[in-house]
């Protein structure tokens, strides 16, 4: 459960990071993002969920948690 709070603790630093220090940079993606067509988002999405399951999976080889 610690593990979890950590991975969502920096998960949160690094999102508020990105709207602290560059926000109209996050707007810019924003508004792509809602150009793409909806199937394009959803790949993007699942490609970041596996990725990151990857990173999890990659930290735990390396004797994490």
């Amino acid at each position: 459960m610690s593990t979890l709070l950590l991975a969502l603790g920096l998960v949160m630093i690094v999102e508020g990071l990105a709207y602290a220090l560059a926000p109209s940079l996050v707007e810019r993606m924003l508004e792509m993002l809602r150009s793409l067509p909806e199937t394009a988002v959803r790949q993007i999405g699942w490609l970041v969920v596996v990725s990151g399951a990857i990173l999890i999976w990659l930290a735990l080889q390396l004797g994490a948690a």
